[in-house]
């Protein structure tokens, strides 16, 4: 399998809410990525509230420099999108910031 794209998941919380939407919103305008939105409770696998972009596999280096020296204390979750959630969650993934334990639950039970 091959990767397709990225999923970065800004993770944050009511207290980064803002600092968390103004990041998202400059990746999606500096780089024209597809923002999902800004869920104020955990969503899918993730512990945290958070927000999800798009990156093109081809834009993946720019953004994703970019995302490390723009977080500025917020956690970001990374992961390839290769068809096979289960592996884009556990395997082809990257932190910025801590890592925090995923909820892989629903990806599991399809086994």
């Amino acid at each position: 399998m091959t990767i397709q794209a990225f999923h970065p998941h800004v993770y944050y919380d009511a207290a980064s809410f803002t600092q968390a939407a103004a990041l998202c919103q400059a990746a999606h305008q500096h780089f024209q990525l597809p923002m999902g939105r800004m869920h104020r409770r955990p969503v899918g696998p993730h512990p945290c509230w958070s927000c999800q972009l798009t990156i093109p596999r081809d834009g993946a280096t720019e953004v994703i420099c970019w995302l490390m020296e723009a977080r500025n204390g917020l956690t970001i979750f990374i992961h390839g999108l290769s068809g096979d959630d289960l592996r884009d969650h556990t395997e082809l993934v990257m932190w910025l910031g801590p890592s925090q334990p995923l909820d892989l639950t629903a990806f599991r039970a399809g086994q």
